[in-house]
């Protein structure tokens, strides 16, 4: 039996408390998102002390580590809750929402300064693709790249009131680099010096946490190259 601690909230502004709730795995493949699914089925859902509760809110879609959707805090480390073996954990599990993001109730938070910085460095083509091979695995690897906000939550730079887009911008912003025409790659190029490079320590906490298991060093050091010294690093 494992006991699963929740830190939930009804609203932004609303007071934080932790519930627990008791569950059994049914198997080896049990999942943190298996856990929240099934606890959410029981009819009446109750914490471990018989008090009737609310369901847990929580967001999900692919459930095969493809979405982001949902990234939370298990035992102190951001991981997708799809992506998280029960079996990994000894008694208890406590899930808690991201940190660096404003909680819309239990454990959904709202990531509209992630989608803002997106806008704000224009990480959109307006030219066709101009892929070759020195540049197809870049835009390949920065293809992987979920969105899910994992690399934010552990960055010590990144804040999300201050310049620093993290590596949520930086990774769609280095396949931008290797796919765009060359005519627009300096404006690209500014926005990165300004919105990345300046503002990286490269600490690399985000490659130890990126459920694609995108090669953020690698990628760094070839945008560092395209945009900082005009020049592409070859595989």
């Amino acid at each position: 039996m494992i006991r699963i601690e929740i830190k939930r909230r009804a609203q932004e502004d609303s007071r934080p408390y932790i519930q627990t709730f008791q569950y059994e795995p049914e198997g080896p493949a049990d999942t943190v998102a298996t856990a929240l699914t099934r606890l959410n089925a029981r009819e009446p859902l109750e914490d471990e002390k018989g008090k009737p509760a609310d369901p847990i809110r929580w967001e999900c879609s692919c459930l095969q580590k493809k979405c982001g959707a949902c990234a939370m805090v298990i035992n102190g480390i951001p991981k997708l809750a799809c992506n998280a073996p029960i079996r990994e954990y000894k008694r208890v599990i406590r899930l808690e929402p991201l940190r660096k993001f404003p909680v819309v109730a239990d454990l959904i938070v709202d990531r509209t300064a992630m989608m803002r910085n997106l806008s704000q460095m224009r990480i959109w083509l307006s030219e066709k693709a101009a892929l070759n091979e020195k540049t197809v695995d870049v835009g390949y690897e920065g293809s992987r790249c979920l969105q899910c906000g994992l690399c934010l939550e552990v960055c010590p730079n990144y804040d999300p009131e201050g310049k620093f887009a993290g590596m949520a911008a930086a990774i769609p912003m280095t396949r931008l680099l290797a796919e765009m025409a060359p005519s627009e790659r300096q404006g690209a190029a500014k926005i990165y010096r300004s919105r990345v490079f300046e503002g990286c320590g490269k600490s690399l906490a985000c490659r130890d946490v990126c459920p694609a298991g995108i090669e953020i060093d690698e990628l760094l050091a070839r945008s560092n190259a395209a945009a900082v010294w005009n020049r592409w690093i070859r595989k």
